[in-house]
């Protein structure tokens, strides 16, 4: 269920998160790079050993996801790769505003993830394009953000065990890691791009007057999540690979009715390309 109210604070958050934290380190190895699954992509999972299942609702802290296509799980387990086995975590599913979650709802599990030790986080999503360079069936590969969503998760009571207050977003999407998503995109024969995500409250889908304004502003693409996560992974001092694709152009862009099902539709499409990308990084970050 969502949460009736607020967290009242920081410090409330704090320790729920160091309560979630040592609830999964005692299920699993922990986690050194952690990918969360939007929209469709649930079968998406790369190939893990000693694999564990915890529901959303068994973690502290954590709500169930009320929208189709995040079907609410955590995943523990090892990435057999050449270099020796990488402990991983995956998230089966989000959290987003629209669906009347707090900031610090939606953020939290990327707080746990940290305080798990995780190092790298490959966020992946659905959005709309606004570029004909990127059309559907295409990765946008995330270099910067515009946060359209007029909320920022680091907004209220503060503590330094969180990091900064004020962390700088200017090299939140790595460049070393946006090459070796690219790379890995060529590799496997997928049109990607780097482009910028427009962060956009929902959950209704943009107009095109908005689509314009977004376009002009310096926008690529437009979804309606990602960003909070990525400031706090970004407080916390964990790396952010943003993984972006094309369900959809943009609302004016053609001449088409957007639907939630056909998202969901795409996304199963999709599925094995972007399980093979998820399983050609994780040899390599």
């Amino acid at each position: 269920m969502i949460e009736s109210g607020p967290v009242n604070s920081q410090q409330e958050t704090l320790e729920t998160v160091k309560r979630a934290a040592e609830m999964l380190r005692a299920l699993a190895p922990a986690p050194r790079v952690a990918i969360v699954l939007g929209s469709g992509l649930g079968a998406s999972i790369p190939d893990l050993e000693g694999k564990v299942e915890v529901a959303y609702t068994d973690i502290p802290g954590f709500p169930m996801p009320t929208v189709k296509g995040h079907s609410g799980k955590l995943l523990l387990g090892t990435f057999k790769r050449k270099g020796g086995a990488l402990p991983v975590a995956i998230m089966q599913g989000r959290y987003h505003h629209y669906e009347g979650h707090e900031m610090a709802s939606i953020t939290r599990p990327v707080r746990v993830l940290a305080a798990l030790g995780v190092k790298t986080l490959i966020l992946t999503s659905a959005v709309g394009s606004m570029r004909k360079t990127l059309p559907p069936g295409s990765v946008c590969v995330l270099k910067d953000h515009i946060n359209y969503l007029g909320h920022n998760p680091l907004h209220g009571y503060h503590t330094s065990e969180f990091g900064d207050m004020f962390p700088d977003m200017g090299g939140a999407y790595p460049e070393d890691l946006r090459k070796l998503a690219l790379a890995s995109c060529r590799r496997l024969k997928i049109n990607a791009r780097e482009g910028v995500y427009v962060a956009a409250p929902g959950p209704s889908y943009e107009t095109p007057a908005e689509i314009r304004a977004f376009s002009l502003l310096g926008g690529d693409v437009v979804g309606m999540s990602v960003v909070p996560e990525v400031i706090v992974a970004r407080q916390c001092g964990v790396k952010v690979l943003g993984l972006s694709w094309v369900s959809n152009m943009a609302a004016g862009i053609l001449k088409e009715t957007l639907t939630h099902h056909d998202v969901l539709a795409l996304g199963q499409r999709m599925a094995g390309k972007l399980k093979d990308l998820a399983t050609d990084l994780l040899e390599k970050v």
